[in-house]
């Protein structure tokens, strides 16, 4: 018995297309494999998500750009021409007033961006050396300060007694019935 047909539109549950874009994905990703094997075929599938994630297959025996400069050769459409292509310097002379400008602004945004990324790092760090320094400062604080209340003897061994005012009183869920009163 055959499967029946579906129509093809939009799955408006949520869950249900997930499942089924995931199930469609994997068949195409599989069909890649197959055809480039069996048939020794330079194959290259990009799947975006609806969320944005990205899934690629490539032959092995070539790249994606290998393929997408084989495509260019061949089909003589151009997805991306040379300005936008990031420019080395060199040949900024041709370049017209608002194409200088933009590259300009771009320019100074990726600096303004850098700099920030800069002083984020620069703050965390100075974070941790002040988080480094209280700690070094507090150490020798803490046994001065258990020493003069007496916690600590001479000998630098813990007296118990001294600690008892510190301690937490726990009252046992159950009582000892071993205890004698």
């Amino acid at each position: 018995m055959g499967r029946g047909k579906i129509e093809i539109k939009r799955i408006e549950n949520s869950s249900n297309r997930q499942v089924t874009y995931s199930k469609r994905r994997n068949g195409i990703m599989k069909k890649a494999k197959e055809i480039s094997v069996l048939c020794d075929a330079q194959v290259s599938v990009i799947i975006f998500a609806s969320s944005g994630k990205m899934h690629e297959f490539c032959s092995p025996s070539t790249t994606l750009v290998d393929m997408l400069d084989q495509y260019h050769k061949l089909s003589g459409k151009r997805l991306w021409d040379a300005k936008h292509e990031a420019p080395e310097g060199e040949d900024i002379s041709t370049l017209n007033y608002k194409e200088l400008m933009v590259l300009e602004e771009a320019l100074q945004n990726g600096v303004s961006t850098l700099k920030a990324k800069q002083n984020e790092m620069i703050e965390e760090e100075n974070q941790n050396l002040q988080f480094k320094l209280r700690q070094l400062h507090l150490d020798p604080m803490d046994e001065n300060v258990m020493e003069s209340q007496g916690v600590y003897d001479h000998q630098g061994v813990a007296d118990y007694e001294a600690q008892m005012p510190f301690a937490f009183r726990v009252q046992p869920m159950q009582p000892n019935l071993q205890e004698r009163f």
